[in-house]
């Protein structure tokens, strides 16, 4: 049920310390994703979810997912808008800190929350929106600061094109399996999922491969070649590990 799918989410939100949304604050979503391929781990970047605003900071909490339905005419009305079951609902429910993760199926031609819904989150303090669809009321979504990452803009309202069906279960949004209290970080390349198995992991690894990352960028810089550097050969490798113990 959504209520206890809720106080999961607060339990878990309770768990991400401080100091780890600090330090995946400093890792960026590409190297991310580099971390956890090298675990086999390679569809976890949501296809579509793109900062709406320009220079947005990265951002990183748990999941609280939403999930929608195509539209059927006879639950897809704005009456179903004061249902028990509706977006209003499940925004009272979301955990100050959370980010709203929102199945839309990828559809584009009708706006799943507007400037009111996304102000009403801004007060619960939401961390962000994240979504495979787009939003409406593009200038008053803007207006309310909130952090969202979509696919665009309409002006339909969602029922439009969709009937929303829950929340706090396991969703498809960007094609990716996203489940409740997954770590998503999300930055100007887009949105990324970490699974709450590997979080320690790219805590532990992720910090380190931006550090290599950022050497080996000094050295391309300085004229270095290609070829042994990115990736390194036996001797850059070398180099590495004595600028590490130097540093």
């Amino acid at each position: 049920m959504p209520r206890q799918s809720f106080l999961t989410g607060v339990a878990y939100l309770m768990s991400l310390s401080p100091q780890a949304i600090e330090t995946l604050s400093r890792v960026s979503t590409a190297t991310i994703t580099t971390v956890l391929l090298k675990k086999g781990l390679r569809n976890l970047w949501l296809r579509g979810a793109r900062p709406l605003r320009p220079g947005q900071a990265r951002l990183v909490g748990p999941a609280f997912t939403l999930r929608f339905v195509p539209a059927r005419e006879d639950l897809a009305t704005p009456e179903s808008w004061s249902s028990p079951i509706s977006t209003r609902t499940a925004i009272e429910a979301m955990p100050e800190g959370c980010i709203a993760v929102v199945d839309a199926m990828g559809v584009t031609n009708a706006g799943i929350f507007g400037d009111i819904l996304c102000a009403r989150m801004v007060k619960r303090k939401v961390a962000a929106l994240i979504t495979d669809g787009v939003v409406r009321d593009l200038e008053g979504v803007l207006g309310t600061g909130l952090p969202v990452w979509c696919n665009g803009a309409a002006a339909p309202p969602s029922v439009a094109g969709l009937t929303f069906v829950g929340w706090g279960e396991g969703i498809a949004c960007g094609g990716v399996a996203v489940f409740p209290n997954d770590i998503v970080v999300a930055d100007q390349d887009g949105a990324v999922l970490i699974p709450q198995a590997l979080l320690d992991h790219v805590l532990a690894e992720g910090p380190e491969q931006e550090r290599m990352e950022g050497w080996i960028v000094d050295q391309v810089n300085g004229g270095a070649a290609l070829p042994g550097l990115y990736p390194m050969n036996a001797e850059t490798k070398a180099r590495y590990a004595e600028f590490k113990s130097k540093s």
